[in-house]
C-alpha cells in the first residue's frame, strides 16, 4: 500500500519514527533533522483524521532503562514541530491505555523501544560461545514476536519511516508487520523518498557514475567497494583508506593510518577495478602532519612517500584536481565519506574539494547522493545541503542498500 492512496481517517497509525536525534548535557535536542524528516508522514496522518503512535529508540541503552536516553526529553521538541501537543507512554510495552485515549487528530510518543531487550532481540547476558546461547536466542525470538505483537495492537495500521534502522530486524522494523496485512501496512514519505534515492543511484544510472568512498578503514566498505566495481565509471577511494593502497603498492607511508591485514585486499581491488574498466582513483599526494592535531605541522607530500613520524591527514592539491575532474563530468554520484580528518579545520580541504565538484555536477543536472554522517557532517559544516540532489538519512541502512543487501525494514513491507 502507499502512503499517499491511504486514508487514515478514524484510524490509528503506528509509525516507526527515527527519533534518535543528538542531545545537550541538559537533554536539549541539538540536531532535529530526523524530527523534521517524519514531519510530512506524521501530518498526512493526522490531516486525515488519523491518530498517530510513534515509536523510536535512541542510543543504545541495552535493554535497560536509562533516564538520559528517554524520549520523554524531545516530547516539547516533537510537540512543536507537530503543531500538536504530543502525549507520552512511559512504557511502551504498556500503553494500552494510552492508545485506546487517543482521538482523530491526536498524537502519542512511546518511550525508548529499546528499554526493552526483546526490540533488537538479541539475548541479554550471555556469550555466543556459552553451550546454552542458542537456546536463549530462541527464547528471545519467542519474546520478540510478543513484544511486537503488543506494539501491533495499539493501532489499526502500521507505517515504516526509519531508513535509518531498515537493516535492523528488529520488532519495531521488520516483526510487527507480520500483524498487519498488505492493505495496512507501508512506507511513510522519508522512506520512500530513501528507497527511491537508492535506486535512481544503482538501479537507474545514468552515465557517467563516480563514486566517492572515504574514511579510515577498507575492511568497512569492502562489500560495498567490490558491489560498486561492477556499476560505476569512476570510483574514488579517499581518506585514511588511501594509506593501505599507498603501502599494499609498496609505498612509505609514516605513522600514517593502515590496516596491514588488507594489503591484498588492497590490490585486488586495483586488478578488479581493472578488468571492469573502472576509473579508480587514488590519492597521490597528501598533507601530511606531524601530529595528530589541528595545530600541527604540515607538509605536501607524495601518497607513497611520507617521511617517518608524518601522517596523512588530508588530500593534497594534486589529488584534490583529479577527484575534482572524475566528479564534474558526471550524471549520477554517490559520496560516502570524507577525504582527510574534516574534524579539524585545517584539514577539511580535500573534503571540500569533493563538495565542490558535487555541487558544480548537480547545477549541471546530475543526480547526487550524499550518505554516512560523516559526509552529512560534512556538507552541512560546508553549509552545501541545497546545492546537492539528496541527504540519506540511514548511514548504515544506505551502505547495506548500496552494498546490494536487502533490508529488512523495506522487505517486510513489500512482502
Amino acid at each position: 500500500m502507499k502512503i499517499e492512496q491511504f486514508n487514515f481517517a478514524g484510524k490509528k497509525a503506528i509509525v516507526r519514527v527515527d527519533f534518535n536525534v543528538p542531545l545537550d548535557e541538559n537533554g536539549n535536542v541539538t540536531d532535529d533533522t530526523r524530527i523534521r524528516g517524519a514531519l510530512p508522514t506524521l501530518k498526512k496522518i493526522l490531516a486525515d483524521g488519523g491518530s498517530v503512535i510513534m515509536m523510536s529508540h535512541m542510543g543504545k541503552p541495552k535493554g535497560k532503562v536509562n533516564p538520559k536516553l528517554s524520549l520523554s526529553q524531545i516530547v516539547k521538541n516533537v510537540s512543536e514541530h507537530l503543531g500538536v501537543e504530543v502525549k507520552f507512554a512511559p512504557d511502551c510495552a504498556n500503553a494500552d491505555n494510552e492508545a485506546a485515549a487517543l482521538k482523530p487528530g491526536e498524537a502519542l510518543l512511546l518511550e525508548n523501544l529499546r528499554f526493552y531487550p526483546e526490540e533488537e532481540g538479541k539475548p541479554v547476558g550471555i556469550d555466543k560461545t556459552d553451550p546454552a546461547y542458542d537456546e536463549a536466542k530462541k527464547e528471545m525470538k519467542t519474546r520478540q514476536q510478543a513484544f511486537a505483537k503488543k506494539l501491533a495492537s495499539y493501532a489499526d495500521c502500521y507505517v515504516m519511516d526509519a531508513f535509518g534502522t531498515a537493516h535492523r530486524k528488529h520488532a519495531s522494523t521488520a516483526v510487527i508487520d507480520e500483524y498487519f496485512d498488505k492493505d495496512h501496512k507501508m512506507l511513510g514519505y522519508l522512506m520512500e523518498k530513501e528507497v527511491t534515492a537508492v535506486d535512481n543511484v544503482l538501479s537507474n544510472i545514468k552515465r557517467p557514475f563516480t563514486a566517492i568512498m572515504g574514511g579510515s578503514k577498507v575492511s568497512t566498505k569492502i562489500g560495498i567497494i567490490e558491489n560498486l566495481l561492477g556499476k560505476v565509471d569512476n570510483l574514488i577511494l579517499c581518506g585514511g583508506m588511501t594509506y593501505t593502497f599507498a603501502k599494499a603498492q609498496g609505498g612509505k607511508i609514516g605513522k600514517s593510518i593502515c590496516e596491514d591485514d588488507k594489503l591484498d585486499v588492497a590490490l585486488d581491488v586495483i586488478k578488479k577495478a581493472k578488468e571492469n574498466g573502472v576509473n579508480l582513483v587514488l590519492g597521490t599526494d597528501c598533507i601530511a602532519a606531524d601530529d595528530f592535531s589541528n595545530d600541527a605541522n604540515t607538509q605536501v607530500c607524495p601518497s607513497n612517500n611520507i617521511p617517518d613520524g608524518w601522517e596523512g591527514l588530508d588530500a593534497g592539491p594534486e589529488t584534490r584536481k583529479a577527484f575534482a575532474e572524475a566528479i564534474k563530468g558526471a550524471k549520477t554520484i554517490l559520496w560516502n565519506g570524507p577525504a582527510g580528518v574534516f574534524e579539524f579545520d585545517n584539514f577539511i580541504g580535500g573534503s571540500k574539494a569533493i563538495a565542490d565538484a558535487i555541487a558544480e555536477a548537480t547545477a549541471n543536472g546530475a543526480f547526487s547522493l550524499i550518505g554516512g554522517g560523516d559526509s552529512v557532517a560534512c556538507i552541512n559544516k560546508f553549509g552545501m545541503a541545497d546545492k546537492v540532489s539528496y541527504i540519506s538519512t540511514g548511514g548504515g541502512a544506505l551502505l547495506e542498500a548500496i552494498e546490494g543487501k536487502v533490508l529488512p525494514g523495506v522487505a517486510a513491507i513489500e512482502a
